[in-house]
C-alpha cells in the first residue's frame, strides 16, 4: 500500500522539481538559474561583463545526475555561494528523493485544506514556508473565510448575520470574537 501511495505521489510531480535564479554574489554580475528535473540538476550561468572578450559568449551549462550531484563538492559549493545554504540544503533532499507533497499541492487544494483548520493553525501553518503564508494571505482575503469562521463562532445569531452584512464579515469578527475566549473557530 507505501508503494501504491508513493507511486501515486510521485506522479503528481512534473518534470522540473524546483527552479531558481538570480545574481552571483559580490563581486561578479554573473546571473545563475538552476534547474531540478526528475533525474538531473542542471546549473546554468551567463557571464556578465563590459570586456570585449566576454561579449557573446554561451551561457555555461553544467548537468549532472542526481547521484552525482550528492558526490560533486564543487558544484555544491557553486550552488551553495549563489543560492545559500537552504537551497543548497533543499536541492540534496530532492536528489535523495525527498518531495514536500505539501508544498506542491494546487492553491484550490490547499484552501480547502486551510478552511478546515482553525484560525491559530493556519497561523502556525503559515510560519512553515512561503507559499503557505501567501495562501493563508489569500484565504484571509476571502469574505467567505471570514463568513464561514463568524457563522462558526459561539454566539453568533441573526443580529450578528446582520451586522456583518452592514460592516463586512472579517470586520464583524475581529470587532465581536477575535478577543472572546470561548469562540469556537472552524
Amino acid at each position: 500500500m507505501a508503494t501504491f501511495f508513493a507511486s501515486k505521489m510521485a506522479s503528481l510531480l512534473g518534470d522540473r522539481l524546483f527552479e531558481i535564479s538570480g545574481q552571483g554574489p559580490p563581486p561578479q554580475k554573473d546571473f545563475f538559474q538552476l534547474v531540478i528535473t526528475k533525474n538531473e540538476v542542471i546549473l546554468t550561468s551567463w557571464r556578465i561583463s563590459l570586456r570585449l572578450e566576454c561579449r557573446g559568449l554561451p551561457p555555461n551549462q553544467q548537468k549532472t545526475s542526481h547521484q552525482d550531484f550528492q558526490n560533486d563538492k564543487t558544484l555544491q559549493y557553486e550552488v551553495g555561494a549563489v543560492f545559500g545554504q537552504r537551497i543548497l540544503d533543499y536541492t540534496a533532499a530532492l536528489c535523495q528523493g525527498k518531495f514536500d507533497y505539501l508544498e506542491r499541492l494546487p492553491d484550490d487544494i490547499m484552501l480547502r485544506i486551510m478552511y478546515c483548520l482553525e484560525l491559530k493553525d493556519t497561523a502556525l501553518l503559515a510560519q512553515t514556508s512561503r507559499r503557505f503564508k501567501t495562501v493563508r494571505t489569500t484565504l484571509f482575503s476571502s469574505e467567505k473565510f471570514w463568513e464561514q469562521t463568524v457563522r462558526n463562532c459561539t454566539g453568533f445569531n441573526r443580529d450578528i448575520e446582520d451586522i456583518a452584512s452592514a460592516m463586512g464579515w472579517k470586520s464583524t469578527f475581529l470587532t465581536f470574537f477575535h478577543n472572546s475566549d470561548d469562540k469556537k473557530q472552524q
